[in-house]
């Protein structure tokens, strides 16, 4: 999923379809409230980015992309009528990974981001193998949990938030730090949404709940003492 934060109606939806048409599944937004709604709803591959904007400036959403974990490392493409150098340098030492001034052709756009969106798949790490502690087990690339053999089916939320403690084993992690892991870029929900998740998760790992730890005052980890992590 690409989105497009532009509030040119005409522009984004030329975009859109540009892109949809080009085998691209896009979503368009005129402003950053609606684009951070549509961030706390679904992680996109890559955004492209206008810089006027309503409310604030595309510059200024740029930065707060790249100050959260979870969308530090997302593509973003400047789309903007600015077409200086000075405000192209601006925009890649912002965190810009591409440029593109209007006016611009729809083709070259197209193979800016089909460009952009092959260089994130080869610049991301293959997710190790699987993770095993007791009765548990869990792969997070084919998105598979088990716990003493039975299948546990789990909402994306769910999996995802198990997926984040497992890789920091040991380590506990408060509710603000899972929240901005799981839920992503400026989340503004209730820390108690990670308790109900854990709760839930707890229930339906049944035998193997006793990994997922409670650290009273802080928040939760998987146990170190659970025994035996691997990741293959």
């Amino acid at each position: 999923m690409i989105y497009v934060l532009e509030d040119d109606d005409s522009i984004r939806r030329l975009v859109v379809y540009t892109l949809e048409s080009s085998g691209l599944a896009s979503r368009g937004f005129d402003c950053p409230s609606a684009f951070r709604k549509g961030m706390r709803e679904l992680t996109p591959s890559l955004v492209i980015l206008d810089v006027m904007l309503p409310e604030e400036d595309g510059l200024s959403v740029l930065k707060k992309l790249r100050s959260v974990p979870a969308t530090a490392e997302l593509p973003v493409m400047m789309l903007t009528a600015k077409g200086s150098e000075y405000d192209k340098v601006l925009g890649l030492d912002s965190g810009a990974d591409d440029y593109l001034p209007k006016p611009f052709g729809l083709m070259e756009l197209v193979a800016r981001v089909k460009s952009l969106l092959r260089r994130a798949k080869a610049n991301t790490p293959r997710e190790q193998g699987a993770y095993r502690i007791g009765g548990l087990y869990v792969s997070i690339p084919q998105h598979i949990v088990t716990a003493d053999g039975e299948a546990v089916p789990l909402t994306l939320k769910e999996f995802e938030t198990l997926a984040c403690l497992l890789r920091n084993q040991g380590v506990v992690l408060t509710r603000e730090q899972i929240m901005t892991s799981v839920w992503g870029y400026d989340y503004d929900g209730e820390s108690r949404t990670v308790d109900v998740h854990i709760r839930s998760l707890r229930q339906k790992l049944g035998p193997c709940e006793g990994v997922i730890e409670t650290v009273r005052g802080v928040g939760y980890r998987i146990s170190s003492n659970a025994g035996g992590l691997s990741v293959p």
